[in-house]
């Protein structure tokens, strides 16, 4: 591909005030409307302060950014130029949204994200977003670090990775027929270790995948850093099934080998885990054995009896020149409650390993590329705003085309968002004239028609 004209002959001019930009932004803001993105905004959010006025405009213009691909306040002016004022109204400036931000405590986050929680559920009701939850749904849990660079950010430490961050938690919930939301953030300090405050977001997470329609099985997945009675029993308390790494501690090293030889049974396990090691690396087994966690007297009765799970794979550095003299095992242990046979509950536990992480990279690709003020709550904000916006695009992709349903979230914005349009108007009708042999503009008509129905 080249130029077809010479330098000297091109110009360009910034002076045609009936184009957009991000065209796709109209169904994609429909759709937040009729979630009720800022009617939930004016009614459960009140900062009590003139900055706090209107904060439905406020909330909806900071989505729109996000959705454009906004990930700092500055970017949010994306959602005003050429004919965008033809196409929305109440668009805020970004000088007014950071005083909007920058005026959250702790107690307006926390009203924010039933915001957020409120809207997911409308999503589900109004998009495909969610199937098969009512039979089976996963509640991913996890945390992450996201680094900061600014001298004067509130929270931000060195956590465990030995970089200066913020530390966040989030609840993500899928099925196996489902790509997965966010049911909920909370941001921390980056030296925050994975439980702190775990037990009070697990049990609102559960609470809000319920309200999403898992009414059924629900298991929540966590890491071995939650691997905490207190946390495993408010799981319990609440009628979830849990599915934890389980550390090598002594007591989990004893309940693995006293498992029989016999027990052990092949299951298939990819490709070899590293590049010049020998085709042991793909074999591995499983095994199960009942164990009792969390016995020591002063921890309050937190004494859960549930399945280890055991998947070993055969260590073949074990050996040296002389060849191996017996053989040499790494073990991976799931402590589980759930259901599923011994197989099937270990290749939930790691096959599930990267959804979560799979919302953290979308995350980090927009919105959460950094978090953009210096003070704490503002941040938390724009946290459960990021976490928002992903759920909404999310729900656009189901409605565009079953590709687009499991897309990551950037795909969305570069196929159905940021396709550039020229208004014009005829008979009282607004037409948005797109690009001739837009690759996806079945898919971009299919979100339009559905987000436009004349009722």
């Amino acid at each position: 591909m080249r130029s077809l004209h010479t330098a000297g002959s091109v110009s360009a001019r910034f002076d045609d005030p009936g184009l957009v930009s991000h065209a796709g932004l109209v169904p994609v803001m429909r759709l937040a409307e009729a979630a009720g993105l800022g009617g939930l905004a004016d009614e459960l959010l009140s900062l009590g302060t003139e900055a706090g006025a209107n904060a439905g405009a406020k909330v909806s213009t900071i989505v729109a950014g996000m959705a454009a691909g906004a990930d700092s306040i500055e970017d949010l002016d994306v959602v005003r130029h050429g004919a965008m004022p033809r196409l929305f109204s109440g668009v805020r400036a970004p000088s007014t949204l950071g005083t909007f931000l920058r005026g959250f405590a702790l107690g307006h986050v926390a009203q924010l994200q039933n915001v957020a929680a409120r809207v997911l559920q409308n999503l589900a009701v109004s998009a495909p977003l969610l199937p098969g939850v009512g039979a089976l749904a996963f509640l991913d849990v996890d945390a992450k670090i996201t680094r900061v660079f600014g001298a004067g950010k509130d929270g931000a430490k060195p956590g465990y990775t030995k970089v200066r961050g913020l530390n966040f938690l989030a609840g993500c919930l899928s099925s196996p027929a489902c790509a997965p939301v966010v049911t909920g953030t909370r941001l921390r300090g980056g030296q925050a270790h994975s439980a702190r405050n775990a037990v009070s977001f697990v049990r609102a997470n559960i609470a809000a995948a319920r309200a999403c329609g898992a009414t059924g099985t629900l298991v929540v997945r966590l890491d071995s850093g939650f691997y905490h009675g207190e946390i495993l029993a408010a799981i319990l308390a609440d009628g979830a099934a849990f599915s934890v790494t389980a550390p090598q501690n002594p007591a989990v090293r004893a309940a693995i080998a006293a498992i029989d030889e016999s027990a052990w049974q092949p299951i298939g396990y990819g490709r070899p885990a590293h590049e010049g090691h020998d085709s042991e690396q793909a074999r591995a087994e499983v095994a199960e054995t009942p164990c009792t966690a969390f016995t020591n007297p002063t921890r309050n009765g937190q004494r859960i009896t549930a399945r280890l799970v055991v998947r070993r794979v055969r260590d073949t550095t074990a050996g040296d020149a002389t060849g191996e003299l017996f053989p040499a095992w790494r073990y991976q242990a799931v402590f589980t409650n759930t259901g599923f046979d011994t197989v099937t509950a270990e290749a939930c536990h790691r096959g599930r390993a990267g959804a979560i992480e799979a919302v953290f990279a979308d995350l980090n690709d927009s919105a959460l590329a950094h978090f953009p003020s210096g003070r704490f709550a503002a941040n938390a904000a724009w946290l459960a705003l990021a976490a928002l916006t992903h759920n909404l695009l999310r729900a656009a992709g189901c409605l565009a085309s079953r590709f687009h349903a499991r897309a990551r979230t950037g795909t969305i914005r570069a196929q159905l968002i940021a396709v550039a349009a020229r208004l014009t108007r005829t008979a009282r009708t607004t037409t948005l004239r797109l690009p001739r042999h837009w690759p996806w503009h079945d898919s971009w008509h299919g979100l339009f028609t559905t987000t436009h129905r004349q009722t």
